[in-house]
């Protein structure tokens, strides 16, 4: 009966173990075809690289959108976007940019804790050929004693 039992578990976990291992297949033939676009690449035209916000007093939140052209003919990928500081946070876009298409790159800065000159910096990692250039976030943050 011991042995029935085991034998009956060992069969499960047979069927059970092949079934991830099918899964985590198809989730690597995803993950390739993903990796395998972002090397394709693709050209780019940056219509903002700069955002100047003037002045701010302090605790004002900094909204701005830096905007993009796919100009080449593959889908362009934004992999990644990477702050300066933890008081800018960018938000990459959802979905590759299309040839033809314009996209943004959405910024917000958080002036709190933050009086004087700002000078942020942005780093883009995507497929574009060139690479993007660095994007730039500056302005003048008044303090609250001011």
């Amino acid at each position: 009966m011991k042995k029935t039992i085991v034998l009956i578990l060992g069969v499960c976990t047979f069927f059970t173990g092949c079934d991830i291992r099918n899964q985590e297949k198809k989730n690597g033939v995803a993950e390739k075809k993903e990796l395998k676009e972002i090397k394709d690449p693709t050209t780019v035209q940056i219509i903002d690289t700069t955002y100047d916000f003037n002045k701010v007093k302090e605790g004002e939140i900094v909204e701005y959108n830096y905007r993009f052209k796919n100009t080449g003919d593959k889908p362009l990928v934004i992999d990644q976007v990477q702050a300066s500081c933890g008081c800018t946070v960018p938000e990459k876009p959802d979905h590759p940019i299309l040839p033809g298409e314009i996209g943004f790159i959405k910024v917000k800065f958080n002036s709190e804790r933050r009086p004087g000159e700002a000078h942020k910096t942005i780093t883009v990692t995507s497929n574009a050929n060139p690479e993007f250039p660095t994007l730039i976030l500056k302005g003048t943050v008044i303090g609250k004693t001011e």
